[in-house]
């Protein structure tokens, strides 16, 4: 195993969290202010890179910190390693808005996974966390993730959260039409394009954008029942306007909103 072998629990419905099991030792890896609570003999200690890569010189990991900046990341992830001489430890990571953490064998996804920007969550040491360009024009122009997705390699967990429910589709040389927000992860096997939404009736007046996402092959892939993107949307839809209050609406919708416009 190059990963550190982890065991977890999730707890909770829509506003989940992941509890990890360390043995003494053993670190997991996380974004920057995702941690929820830790046991005591836990370290942490705030690194740039992802720590898959010891032997990595300082214009490597400069490098790596350049490319998460690319996805809208933290330049520093946090390491969580016990430090207890016997026994187990735990420590537990949140999601940053009501929905789904599902975890991953990278083992079993033929050691890459490839998922939208902000989706990554934890995952045991030894797990490559990096970016995939989309070689596609039309992908990147209209795909709504651009061309910059993250990449996940290694044979360990990864953890990876997302808005709503969560449903694994596994497709046999099939293919699925989604809408680019919805679209959480994907194994490498799957290719990913985009194409038209229908005639320009359809693209105009039916409400579901102009473009969809392709994903074809045979694999696995994750979708997400409500994007963040979408739910914001709709609040800000109903808030109340610039120097006015809507009738009906609380004093809750105007803190979220003010919320989501920082």
């Amino acid at each position: 195993m190059k990963s550190h072998e982890v065991d977890y629990q999730v707890f909770g419905d829509d506003l989940q969290f992941v509890e990890i099991e360390l043995d003494p030792g053993e670190t997991v890896i996380a974004e920057a202010g995702m941690m929820m609570y830790m046991e005591d003999d836990i370290t942490f200690e705030t690194k740039m890179g992802d720590g898959s890569k010891p032997q990595a010189g300082f214009l490597d990991k400069m490098v790596s910190v350049g490319k998460r900046a690319l996805t809208g990341e933290s330049l520093f992830m946090t390491h969580f390693t016990s430090a207890a001489r016997e026994g187990k430890r735990h420590v537990a990571f949140g999601a940053p808005y009501p929905g789904k953490i599902v975890s991953i064998d990278l083992d079993e996804a033929n050691g890459e996974l490839i998922c939208q920007k902000n989706s990554f969550l934890c995952a045991a040491l030894g797990t490559e966390v990096s970016i995939a360009f989309n070689k596609k024009i039309g992908a990147g122009l209209f795909g709504g993730e651009g061309f910059i997705l993250q990449r996940l390699r290694g044979d360990g967990m990864v953890f990876i959260h997302a808005g709503g429910t969560i449903i694994e589709k596994r497709l046999v040389n099939g293919k699925i039409l989604v809408d680019t927000g919805c679209i959480v992860a994907f194994e490498n096997t799957i290719s990913y394009d985009i194409q038209r939404a229908g005639n320009l009736k359809s693209m105009v007046l039916g409400g579901e954008g102009l473009f969809l996402a392709t994903l074809q092959g045979t694999g696995r892939v994750w979708l997400q029942s409500l994007p963040f993107s979408r739910l914001a949307d709709r609040i800000l839809q109903f808030a109340p306007s610039e120097g006015g209050r809507s009738a009906g609406e609380g004093s809750v919708i105007g803190a979220a909103t003010k919320l989501l416009q920082r």
